[in-house]
């Protein structure tokens, strides 16, 4: 029988938990990925007493990672899972080394030990190609999804939300109607009732993807509150109601004026829609890379690109050149015929900000 973990580990790790939550403002989805790869130690070791840990322990237990299987593919486990696990536990005993009763029991030298080589840092770091829609792709997804029930016209709108917004699905899970303005345009993600990435409060202006989408989201306003009665505080796409059918199984039977609790009813909206007409699944949040990539083929200045940039919640326009803005394959392609003809003219705006470009690559 599998040893249980002490009450002293489980007594440090509450406080660790509260250390990560209070002192480190993180939120409790990156909490439970640190939880999960101590646990994942505790495990290997046989719920070793943390003030025991030496190098032995750190390095049994990278090499155990490193050969450990995936319970999803059955391959060896990616070399990203393994350098975040490493992270999450080096960050763990250097917060340990400062706690009363374990700094003269783990010497600082031996969580080095922790560390991957270089080699595998590399692979871990190296950036995958992405799966990115066109928008010519979201929006022939979007003409094909059906909109004759409350239930499928709630789709179609969240569909076109995420088109227009860019908005990470947590903030779709937690918008209300109040937060929506169809004069102004705009989306505004308050972060006291919106779900957003670091508590950031900020106004997205809808991008220009045509007519389709803001018509589908009017219409489902148009609907909520005016045949259902939705208030301005009730939420924009609610939550299905469920009852019994003749079986005595859950079907769907309307809406419940509740928030999803999560974004997968989002990401399986998602996955329908795009299953229906033929193409690959494509999550809520790569639609992120999808109006990065259509902003890079609009924008002309580096001020319109500034704009677009912030509209997606980046404080600085780089976030949006290395976090979204990969160049597809073929696009690589086509730059690189371009910069063999004799170059146009540029503005001191646009060098600018290609040289601050390179500088920040260099120093990375």
């Amino acid at each position: 029988m599998m040893k249980k973990t002490s009450t002293k580990n489980a007594r440090i790790l509450h406080e660790y938990a509260k250390f990560l939550r209070e002192a480190k403002q993180l939120d409790d989805s990156t909490i439970d990925g640190a939880m999960k790869s101590i646990n994942r130690f505790e495990e290997a070791t046989s719920y070793l007493d943390f003030k025991k840990f030496r190098t032995k322990h750190a390095i049994a237990f990278k090499k155990q990672l490193l050969n450990s299987k995936s319970m999803v593919t059955g391959d060896n486990l990616s070399k990203a899972t393994v350098l975040t696990t490493m992270r999450h536990l080096k960050s763990f005993f250097q917060f340990l080394v400062t706690q009363k009763g374990y700094r003269a029991k783990i010497n600082y030298s031996d969580i080095e030990y922790f560390n991957l080589s270089e080699k595998d840092t590399r692979i871990a770091n190296a950036k995958r190609k992405r799966n990115v829609a066109t928008v010519e792709q979201v929006m022939q997804t979007l003409e094909a999804m059906p909109c004759d029930t409350a239930l499928e016209m709630r789709d179609r709108a969240l569909f076109a939300f995420v088109l227009l917004t860019g908005a990470r699905d947590g903030a779709v899970a937690s918008v209300k109607i109040k937060h929506v303005d169809l004069v102004d345009q705009s989306f505004y993600q308050d972060a006291r009732e919106v779900k957003t990435k670091f508590s950031k409060t900020f106004v997205t202006y809808f991008f220009p993807v045509g007519e389709l989408p803001s018509t589908a989201l009017a219409e489902w306003i148009e609907y909520l509150t005016g045949e259902l009665g939705y208030k301005p505080n009730d939420p924009l796409f609610p939550k299905t109601k469920l009852a019994h059918n003749e079986n005595q199984q859950f079907t769907a039977v309307g809406l419940l004026k509740e928030s999803w609790s999560n974004a997968t009813p989002i990401r399986k909206v998602f996955k329908q829609a795009f299953e229906a007409v033929g193409l690959p699944y494509f999550n809520p949040h790569s639609f992120r890379n999808t109006l990065v990539r259509l902003g890079e083929n609009l924008c002309g200045t580096p001020e319109e690109f500034k704009a677009w940039s912030q509209n997606l919640g980046h404080e600085s326009v780089l976030t949006s050149f290395y976090s979204y803005g990969d160049v597809p394959d073929y696009r690589q392609a086509e730059l690189l015929k371009t910069l063999a003809q004799p170059r146009t003219e540029s503005t001191p705006e646009m060098e600018a900000l290609i040289q601050q470009t390179m500088m920040k690559m260099l120093n990375k």
